[in-house]
């Protein structure tokens, strides 16, 4: 369709990517050389930036795409702050503001009337701190937390079959009883 328009074909296309891979790898295709992963890293976010600006970009994020997921797309705002040297380069302050933003939902959470849009506020600068926590440790938010939820998953499923075998339903008994069911297929999985 833009070949019949007379926008671009296939040849441009071609042209257009290899460019880029030329542009963006240096230390490949040029005489550049770079010593470890971090010149490498350091230097793309160098070109990424010149790219952005002749792009009349403004912001290290303005190509941030909305429709991530809302934990990869904090990494990455996060990981472009940081090429940029907004960032803390230890895991003190880090974990500090992770636990200043605890303080701050429970505070909002423990109002006698709630504040919903403050409190949702606060929860999400407690993720956002949290992804931030993740990223400097080296875990994909996304990812751990997908894992997290497929092991949950297990588990709960486990309590279900177990609390069925011994003729009950999770509606007939009491949280207590589910903890221990809870605990117990927890020392299961440790156990193997």
């Amino acid at each position: 369709m833009a070949q019949e328009e007379g926008r671009f074909n296939f040849d441009d296309i071609c042209a257009a990517i290899s460019d880029k891979l030329e542009r963006r790898h240096p230390h490949i295709f040029g005489d550049a050389t770079a010593g470890n992963s971090a010149e490498v890293l350091a230097r793309w976010e160098q070109i990424k930036s010149a790219e952005r600006a002749e792009k009349s970009q403004h912001s290290a994020l303005d190509d941030i795409p909305l429709s991530l997921p809302a934990l990869m797309r904090a990494h990455k705002i996060q990981k472009r702050c940081s090429a940029v040297g907004f960032d803390w380069t230890s895991l003190g302050p880090v974990l500090d503001k992770v636990h200043e933003e605890i303080d701050e939902v429970m505070h909002e959470a423990q109002q006698a009337v709630v504040d919903e849009a403050k409190l949702e506020e606060e929860m999400g600068d407690l993720l956002f701190a949290t992804v931030n926590l993740s990223r400097h440790l080296g875990v994909k938010a996304e990812t751990a937390l997908q894992k997290a939820n497929l092991k949950f998953e297990r588990r709960f499923r486990e309590v279900e079959r177990i609390v069925a075998s011994r003729g009950l339903e999770m509606s007939g008994i009491d949280l207590e009883a589910m903890e221990e069911v809870w605990q117990e297929v927890k020392r299961q999985e440790s156990d193997l």
